[in-house]
């Protein structure tokens, strides 16, 4: 009987946690139910917010991609003839078309009103054509007219006199003029020899005209097998631009490579390793805005002679229609132009003299 006591016990103690455990049980199960339901709801949901969010944001690229691109800053290269014979040149006088000055200003007229704020002029030689008078013509146009806040000209510089200057100076906010060496012998290697002129010299003399007439005073600089090795540090100071633009030589198909090419600029190429080096040593240069093949490639508005956007993607120069016959933004869409690179390369700077504050 005694025996018999602990097991009774332990059966009413075991009946009495199975009764709580059955209430807690029932309890619990709506619960149960409860959150069950609520995940299974939650998770299409979360799964239809996230692919809304992902449609949306495709939308906005969509829309983004649709809006037409703004031509800020547009190179025009209005004539392709030249009086150098750079080797590795990637516009070359494959024609010696120009457009008629009227011409030229209405399609400047039609840039301005599609949002450009900035055009330069290039080549080719730029002051070869009419002796620097239409150039001149274009200048003021620009400024005068139109208005734009920034006016600029990329020249060998060989053929400026100082009287274009007194005449149009007051209109051109920069020229930059193309500089490889400071070694007269490199510069004849590369194709900027004319005769017993001296292309540094020239630029010595140029530096202090864009001084006394007030146009702010730029350098481009093509980086080949000829100079990757020179040191310019002390030169580039002595002159003090605004911008000196350090290029890596480029291989353009149907300019300076290929058989259909005026030039051959394989042997000027360089490799980045060999283009970083060179941008290294000149570190400590303030002025510095290195540029190299990725970089340049397609982030540049080019015009050429008859007004068509030159799209660069492929590695040769395909035009589009000519603004002056489909308008700039039904040509631009062939443009190939990468705004992001622009801006990343640093396409959009103080470009205008008036707000470069220089001590003249």
């Amino acid at each position: 009987m005694w025996i018999l006591v602990p097991v009774a016990f332990a059966g009413k103690l075991l009946n009495v946690f199975r009764q709580q455990l059955s209430s807690m049980w029932w309890t619990l199960v709506p619960l149960f139910f409860w959150l069950k339901a609520t995940f299974w709801l939650a998770g299409p949901h979360r799964r239809q917010q996230k692919q809304q969010g992902k449609e949306s944001k495709d939308e906005k690229q969509e829309a983004k991609e649709d809006l037409p691109t703004t031509p800020t800053s547009v190179n025009y290269h209005f004539t392709r003839q030249c009086n150098y014979k750079c080797g590795f040149c990637f516009h070359t006088a494959k024609t010696s078309f120009v457009l008629p000055l009227e011409e030229a200003k209405r399609g400047l007229l039609l840039l301005k009103d599609a949002g450009m704020e900035k055009i330069n002029f290039s080549g080719g030689e730029p002051f070869l054509h009419d002796r620097g008078e239409y150039l001149g013509k274009l200048v003021k146009f620009c400024k005068v007219e139109l208005q734009l806040p920034s006016v600029s000209i990329v020249s060998n510089g060989s053929l400026i006199r100082e009287r274009w200057f007194k005449n149009y100076g007051e209109y051109l906010d920069i020229l930059a003029i193309s500089c490889d060496s400071f070694d007269e012998q490199v510069n004849v290697l590369i194709g900027r020899g004319q005769g017993k002129k001296n292309h540094v010299e020239n630029l010595q003399k140029l530096r202090k005209w864009c001084r006394d007439y007030r146009v702010a005073f730029k350098i481009n600089s093509v980086i080949n097998r000829f100079n990757v090795e020179e040191d310019m540090n002390e030169h580039i100071r002595a002159l003090n631009p605004v911008r000196w633009k350090v290029f890596q030589c480029l291989i353009i198909e149907g300019e300076n490579s290929g058989p259909d090419a005026l030039r051959e600029a394989e042997r000027f190429v360089i490799s980045d390793e060999e283009f970083e080096g060179f941008l290294d040593r000149h570190k400590e240069v303030s002025c510095l805005v290195p540029e190299s093949n990725q970089k340049m490639k397609d982030s540049y508005l080019i015009l050429d002679e008859y007004m068509r956007f030159l799209n660069c993607r492929n590695g040769r120069k395909d035009p589009s229609k000519s603004i002056l016959d489909v308008g700039v933004e039904a040509a631009i869409k062939f443009s190939g132009f990468d705004e992001r690179m622009f801006l990343k390369r640093g396409g959009k700077y103080v470009w205008s003299k008036a707000d470069l504050k220089l001590d003249w």
